[in-house]
């Protein structure tokens, strides 16, 4: 998740105003994704009466749409009155190797906006609402709803494919036999790791229903061989290896469920293995930070949930018997945070 920073030059009453309607430009931008925009533009410029009966819309209504996504920069608006694509539309195709498509969805989808309408009920407890407005939690809804599940597995691609992209550089996988993607949906994750490591071997463990597509896309890729997809439940049991991967896991969950997990990566640790943490990590408060943004979000969506400082990682590692033996900063917020075994705890 990113933000812009404000600019320095914007008046108070024009900064406070932006962030207000910030959730029309929201909306705005899940109906560009509902409607195929990008692809529909894909080839050529269309005029707002060939896009509406295309999408099945209102002529009138679609121009004022459009008009509006050139006023954001998402199509360019041509001297023969037709609406162009743009380099901003064109991260909403959902075939883009930068796609945001499903994470826009995702985000802009009526669950979550009901939930964050509690937002000051969650300030107020310090805890989410999201069960009392929902009814469940967001993983027991996506057991309910697996279309949404699925979903949320594609926003969360796309939210990890360029910071996935950053972080296996960094990760020496060379005396590693056996990497495991705890939590890793599709396998995006330790996916990446196999093509960059051809030595390697992999297992993906999340639950049955948010592992859908794994093995396809590992086909696809010629990883089948190497890669088992294993249905399992995280705070039970790991299976063994020599890398472990917690691709924005642990912020999901509290420090308490956190330390349950990593103990549980810990049993399973090969002699020389390595926790690999990727996340965002809080550091000073600055303008517009998508970590602060990110935090509050957990806070209202997730019980528990939250980001977290590289302090409180430590925290988190030393009482499951593990010690940081590595950071790497990304491209901000982001860090990739290698952890082993405590010699105390041996």
């Amino acid at each position: 998740m990113t933000t812009d920073t404000p600019h320095s030059s914007e008046q108070p009453y024009d900064a406070v105003l932006h962030m207000i309607v910030g959730c029309w430009v929201s909306q705005l931008v899940r109906t560009a994704a509902t409607l195929d925009l990008a692809e529909r533009l894909d080839k050529e410029p269309l005029g707002h009466e060939e896009l509406a009966r295309a999408t099945g819309c209102s002529p009138d209504s679609t121009f004022r749409f459009l008009r509006t996504c050139a006023s954001f920069g998402l199509v360019r608006h041509t001297d023969d009155g037709r609406f162009a694509a743009t380099e901003r539309l064109r991260v909403l195709r959902g075939d883009a190797p930068d796609s945001l498509k499903s994470y826009a969805l995702t985000v802009t989808a009526d669950w979550q906006w009901r939930a964050l309408t509690h937002a000051t009920d969650a300030v107020r407890e310090g805890t989410s609402p999201i069960a009392e407005v929902l009814g469940s939690t967001i993983f027991e809804r996506f057991r309910e709803h697996p279309e949404e599940g699925a979903l949320f597995s594609a926003a969360m691609a796309d939210l990890s494919r360029p910071v996935i992209e950053q972080a296996v550089p960094h990760i020496d996988a060379s005396g590693a036999g056996v990497a495991v993607d705890i939590g890793g949906a599709d396998g995006t994750f330790v996916r990446a790791l196999l093509r960059a490591n051809p030595h390697l071997r992999g297992v993906l463990l999340d639950l049955p229903h948010s592992m859908e597509g794994a093995r396809a896309r590992a086909e696809e890729q010629g990883l089948a061989e190497r890669l088992q997809a294993v249905p399992g439940d995280f705070f039970r049991h790991i299976p063994g290896g020599d890398l472990f991967l917690l691709k924005f896991i642990l912020h999901d969950w509290s420090d308490e469920q956190c330390v349950e997990i990593l103990r549980r990566a810990r049993e399973a640790m090969n002699p020389g293995a390595r926790v690999v943490v990727v996340d965002m990590v809080l550091g000073d408060i600055r303008p517009g930070d998508p970590a602060a943004l990110m935090d509050f979000a957990m806070l209202v969506l997730l019980p528990g949930g939250r980001e977290r400082s590289l302090a409180e990682f430590d925290a988190l590692f030393a009482a499951a018997g593990l010690t940081r033996a590595r950071v790497t900063p990304l491209q901000a917020p982001y860090a990739v945070i290698e952890a082993v075994r405590s010699q105390e705890s041996d």
